[in-house]
């Protein structure tokens, strides 16, 4: 990982040629990652043409596929009045949700062991504005719309009027061009002051006239700032009526809701994860001034959480000036390398290094380095986001102990102990969020004698970085012992097969997986629970303000030494398990990079003596 002070030395040897880039907006401040930096520059200048007005395809395109593009206006028309805003949900999920090389893989898997039957049921949450505009759920990246490829983009949310309250992406996106009012939850009058001083903050109501673009109204939807509207794609059951998403049936019964609390309260508000009130942020910056109360209540759009990205870093976070690039540019761009960094490319230049293969587009040097730019950008906000992923998990539980159980630890005795974790937060359980991915949490022991020596362990992973349970592929080579004492907070799919117990299986889809295929009429409806006969989630995962003990044993043939032995202990957190990753045909990549962002939260050690 580059560090800060390798970012700010890389920045200083990189103004002599990103003049063509804004180069004043990005040499004013040292910071990367500020608004004034990051967010589009309020001209268009730093990014491609059709980015100027109205996001478009090619120019060339057809006038009526063009009108159709521009009724789906780009967070960057956004961004450059709202460049808070826009840098927050740049390096969010909600950005991530359609450029996600996890989510094409478990999309696609799914969908091919369903024969297809599946259809748009993800896509219309994760690229909804691509869904609504009628575009194939089989195209690939590079093949759909500048706008769908944004994921849940500005317009997701802020061209909603209806207050549907539905699970599974049921709800429509009214389109319309940069020009068209927006809905919101507060009413218009700064908006309205600005609208009528066009010409005096330089803003274009209309293609006539000249200046910044800008939305012609605000309607007032008040749901937007309540925890319904966000059960559209926060409660979600897959066709054979398994709850995946169930942050909403969480929520419901929550003390959150009891005490009126919202998401947005806790996932928007100033403190990660916790309902602590708001920052103060004016509402807009347009051409440089300041509109509105400087100290308005501001909304954070990075929606706090738990998730990390995994795609290539000139692909996300969502940067304006990576857009002078493909997808495919930048798949063939290989940052690990080192490709644009001053000391690679010095190295090169003096022939120090042998000479890459480079692909046609990366052949010159400085193209490299601009492209290294705006790597460098992406990973300073991609730190800031690992912060604040690091205070919403410890700011949602708890890790106490260790609690010695019985008798004090002695020489060649059994060593009992325990650890606490308990679910502060109010909302939902933890972990929460998808369960069809199957996020992580597990807890991690380790045992060290008077020398040093690790001589006892739970919660060890595998050399691919799975936990050792059934589903490490290490422990079925016999390569390492199983994890009798995993604690795990992981929920699993449940099957029951015509021969046999019940097994765990990676998705619960309607394939067979027996030799001999054998059809039963069910004898309870699925609607009535919840999930077919045969298939069912095993709930690990502690609700609100609850805990669970996590107990352990070590062998007394361990302890041979007296002196200070020490407990470590770590909850550790990710976003996918490994074998969950290659049953759906994952990337090395892909699985480097979900173990480099794996977060360790609660770490501390206790030592204690044995005699």
């Amino acid at each position: 990982m580059i560090n800060r002070m390798f970012k700010l030395s890389f920045f200083v040897s990189f103004l002599l040629f990103i003049s063509t880039i804004n180069e004043q907006a990005w040499s004013q401040n040292k910071d990367l990652a500020k608004p004034e930096n990051f967010a589009p520059a309020a001209d268009g200048s730093d990014v491609p043409e059709r980015y100027r007005k109205s996001v478009g395809m090619d120019s060339k395109l057809a006038h009526d596929e063009l009108l159709a593009e521009n009724m789906y206006p780009s967070a960057i028309e956004c961004g450059r009045c709202h460049p808070k805003v826009f840098t927050e949900w740049a390096s969010s999920n909600h950005a991530y949700a359609s450029i996600s090389p996890m989510f094409h893989k478990f999309e696609q898997a799914v969908n091919d062991l369903t024969s297809g039957t599946i259809g748009s049921f993800c896509v219309r949450c994760h690229q909804q504005v691509g869904t609504q505009r009628g575009e194939s759920r089989e195209l690939p990246l590079w093949e759909r719309s500048d706008v769908a490829r944004e994921g849940i983009t500005c317009i997701t949310c802020h061209r909603v009027s209806a207050s549907f309250g539905k699970v599974n992406g049921e709800r429509h996106i009214n389109p319309g061009s940069v020009y068209q009012p927006v809905y919101n939850s507060g009413q218009a009058k700064n908006l309205n002051k600005v609208l009528e001083n066009a010409e005096q903050y330089k803003v274009a109501l209309n293609d006539e006239m000249e200046g910044q673009p800008i939305h012609g109204g605000s309607i007032v939807n008040d749901q937007i700032s309540q925890s319904e509207f966000c059960v559209s794609c926060h409660q979600v059951a897959v066709n054979i009526g398994i709850a995946l998403e169930v942050v909403w049936a969480q929520y419901r019964d929550s003390p959150a809701l009891a005490q009126g609390i919202t998401c947005q309260d806790c996932h928007m508000g100033k403190v990660p994860g916790e309902a602590k009130g708001y920052a103060k942020f004016p509402i807009a910056i347009v051409n440089g001034r300041i509109v509105g109360d400087p100290n308005r209540r501001h909304s954070n759009h990075a929606f706090y959480g738990p998730g990390y990205p995994i795609a290539h870093p000139g692909l996300f976070p969502f940067n304006p000036r990576s857009l002078h690039w493909s997808i495919k540019d930048w798949l063939h761009f290989d940052y690990r390398a080192g490709w644009g960094e001053p000391e690679f490319e010095d190295l090169l230049e003096n022939k120090k290094i042998d000479m890459p293969e480079f692909p046609e587009i990366w052949a010159k040097r400085e193209d490299r380095e601009r492209a290294r730019y705006v790597i460098v950008q992406n990973e300073a906000l991609l730190e800031d986001k690992a912060i604040d992923r690091l205070a919403v998990m410890e700011n949602g539980s708890r890790l106490d102990g260790p609690y010695i159980d019985g008798k004090k630890p002695r020489l060649g005795k059994e060593f009992k102990f325990r650890y606490r974790v308990t679910n502060v937060d109010l909302g939902h359980n933890l972990p929460s969020g998808s369960l069809g991915a199957q996020p992580e949490i597990w807890l991690n022991v380790v045992l060290i004698d008077p020398d040093g020596k690790n001589i006892w362990e739970s919660g060890y992973v595998d050399s691919h970085g799975d936990m050792a349970d059934l589903h490490s592929l290490d422990y079925a080579a016999g390569k390492i012992k199983h994890d009798d004492q995993l604690f795990n907070l992981q929920t699993k799919f449940l099957t029951l097969n015509i021969k046999g117990t019940d097994r765990e299986m990676y998705l619960p889809v309607n394939f067979d997986i027996d030799q001999l295929p054998m059809l039963r009429s069910a004898g309870v409806p699925t609607t009535v629970l919840n999930h077919p006969p045969g298939a069912r989630m095993e709930g690990r995962s502690i609700p609100p303000l609850g805990y669970r003990d996590a107990k352990y044993k070590v062998p007394g043939n361990l302890l041979t030494k007296p002196g200070k032995y020490t407990l470590q202990a770590r909850l550790r957190s990710r976003a996918e398990p490994i074998y969950f990753m290659k049953f759906v045909g994952s990337t090395q990549e892909m699985e480097q990079r979900i173990n480099d962002w794996m977060l360790d939260f609660h770490s501390y050690a206790v030592s204690f003596e044995i005699e």
